[in-house]
């Protein structure tokens, strides 16, 4: 464990990417910030793999977006398909960014750019330490840890994820407390043959829905849609998957599965963002379907809002900021959450539904503005 302050000017309980990316924003704006965490290290599985952009875009303000998009795969293009078929192409590279793709990154790299930001401008995360208590004072917020320490703070910043007790604490609650009934598996496998190492497929086969998307060292993220995820998939249920659900003129073999999951999708929002002192953000304050791939990407914009409304708030004693970000973020969290659940649906539809489905996308496809629409909308440029 590291010496703990008991004073600062901002807590940050959480040091995923989003309490990484709050206090960097607020080290790089000159604020004493303090981060702790419940881990003893970092987590290093790959969880969240893509970086959309607009969440580039304004990762810049922290002085992160060039590095990170050194290290991912530009994927300029994301495919909807049915076996070798395509449904919509979705084109990134036409989009007015300076970050014409979606970035193929993942998670435990994105935090450890954050990381290496966080302490160049100065900042540690403290390890591991638990927030069991909070307590507010009209001029700030003391937080407790399980150590028994306390820390007194301006302001509180819960990322501490979906399970977090800051905010239930501070009495912020949540809307829509329900797992939807649909249950995923996640497998990171190394292939030979027959994948693009550039692009994100999306299979809407009859069997179910599969994403294929590369990652940086070569191997590919599997995410389907399954009735009973195994705990741990093993070469041959991921092989399965590809051959029942991918590409058909092609042969894909899965040699090794390096990291597998499974989960259930949970759709919340936060009834509110600010309670006082203390604020929400990330999974936090919303979480919803993968679909789209928008859960870590709206996190990492609420942080870095957040980071410049709390440094007005500091500076010049102004709050209306916050009260802003509290409400500008949490209507952009409900935008998302219910995309992710058209998307999610769309993917899941029952069997019967599928090829009538998968006509009415190719119809669709042929409007050039409905492919330019889902391009902004998945790259968030469209809520700039």
């Amino acid at each position: 464990m590291s010496e703990l302050p008991g004073r600062t000017e901002v807590l940050m309980v959480g040091a995923g990417p989003v309490g990484l990316a709050v206090a960097a924003s607020l080290a790089g704006h000159g604020h004493d910030v303090t981060v702790v965490d419940r881990q003893a290290a970092g987590a290093n599985t790959s969880r969240a793999a893509v970086v959309h952009a607009r969440t580039l875009e304004m990762l810049e303000r922290i002085g992160v977006s060039k590095r990170l998009a050194g290290l991912g795969i530009q994927a300029r293009q994301f495919s909807i398909r049915d076996g070798d078929r395509e449904l919509v192409p979705v084109r990134f590279d036409r989009l007015p960014t300076e970050y014409p793709y979606t970035l193929m990154v993942p998670q435990n790299i994105t935090e450890q750019v954050l990381l290496d930001r966080l302490e160049e401008l100065g900042g540690r995360v403290h390890r591991p330490y638990v927030a069991t208590g909070v307590s507010q004072t009209a001029d700030g917020a003391e937080v407790t840890l399980d150590s028994g320490e306390m820390i007194k703070a301006q302001y509180v910043v819960a990322a501490d994820g979906m399970n977090s007790t800051i905010r239930d604490l501070a009495g912020l609650g949540n809307d829509g407390n329900d797992a939807l009934p649909l249950s995923f598996t996640l497998a990171d496998v190394r292939v030979e043959g027959g994948l693009p190492a550039d692009q994100v497929l999306l299979f809407f086969s009859t069997p179910g829905m599969l994403v294929v998307a590369p990652l940086p060292d070569g191997s590919f993220r599997l995410v389907a849609e399954v009735d009973d995820a195994p705990e741990q998939p093993d070469v041959a249920y991921a092989q399965r998957l590809l051959n029942i659900r991918g590409p058909r003129r092609t042969t894909v073999r899965v040699t090794e599965v390096i990291w597998g999951s499974r989960f259930r999708i949970h759709e919340r929002v936060a009834d509110q963002y600010r309670a006082g002192r203390v604020l929400l953000a990330g999974d936090a304050a919303h979480t919803h379907s993968p679909a789209g791939g928008q859960g870590m990407n709206l996190g990492l914009r609420d942080a870095v809002t957040l980071g410049d409304a709390l440094s007005v708030a500091l500076r010049e004693g102004r709050e209306d900021k916050l009260d802003e970000y509290a409400a500008g973020s949490r209507a952009e969290a409900m935008r998302v959450v219910a995309l992710a659940h058209r998307l999610t649906r769309l993917a899941t539809a029952p069997p019967a539904v599928r090829p009538l489905r998968n006509v009415a996308l190719r119809i669709l496809a042929l409007v050039p503005a409905f492919r330019r629409r889902l391009a902004e909308q998945l790259s968030a440029i469209g809520h700039r």
